[in-house]
């Protein structure tokens, strides 16, 4: 396989979709990770690999870790993107919506980096999480619960470009404010129409994927438009 191969978790659609259609389109092998396989955003194929992905299933992730390393024998890009949202407060959440959304936007990125750290190093390749603005600042008090995992999640990826100081495995964080996404429209309330659109971060992403080990990018803010120093 001299294709250098990337796994996208939460591909199915919005984002994942996005950065999944580009990186196809630059000449990399994509393992998907999917709730379904059957709604893959690109047809299996030699260098493409569908597969089940539960973020509250760690068999899932082994599994999925294991079938891409069984076809490719190689990993050069983890994006970590699958993610759930929250419009409740800190004052209105519940202890099981908190632990849903760190199951999901936290906890599944570390195990997953944990699986598949052994292959990146041998690139060394790159871990991209796609975060969130809500990752860097509270905007208003609904976003209050799904900021604290964001805010975990962008601590995650330093703590990750931490730990591949030495071997050259890069971690950053993309963190969009809102995406023309149906999830993104939702939590605007809007139709997207000004928003970022999905493929402006697979763009990102794909340049921060094939940056070499000697470019370390920590984090990178994407905002529609203007909005204080982001």
């Amino acid at each position: 396989m001299n294709r250098p191969v990337v796994m996208i978790s939460g591909a199915s659609r919005g984002i994942g979709a996005a950065i999944a259609a580009e990186m196809h389109s630059a000449g990399w092998a994509l393992s998907l990770g999917l709730r379904d396989p059957a709604n893959s955003p690109l047809p299996a194929s030699d260098h493409v690999l569908t597969c089940r992905y539960d973020a509250t299933d760690p068999d899932s992730e082994h599994a999925w870790i294991a079938a891409t390393q069984a076809r490719f024998g190689r990993l050069d890009g983890l994006v970590l993107n699958a993610g759930i949202h929250s419009a409740h407060s800190v004052l209105e959440a519940s202890e099981a919506e908190f632990d849903q959304l760190f199951d999901v936007n936290v906890k599944s990125p570390m195990r997953l980096s944990q699986l598949a750290w052994p292959l990146l190093e041998q690139g060394p390749g790159r871990i991209v999480t796609i975060a969130s603005l809500s990752g860097k600042r509270v905007k208003s008090p609904g976003s209050g619960l799904y900021a604290i995992s964001k805010f975990a999640l962008v601590g995650l990826t330093h703590a990750l470009r931490q730990a591949g100081k030495d071997s050259g495995v890069r971690a950053t964080a993309i963190c969009p404010s809102f995406v023309a996404t149906d999830m993104g429209r939702a939590a605007s309330g809007s139709d997207g129409g000004d928003k970022t659109r999905p493929e402006d971060i697979a763009r990102i992403t794909r340049t921060v994927l094939e940056l070499p080990a000697s470019a370390s990018v920590a984090e990178i803010p994407v905002h529609w438009g203007v909005e204080d120093c982001f």
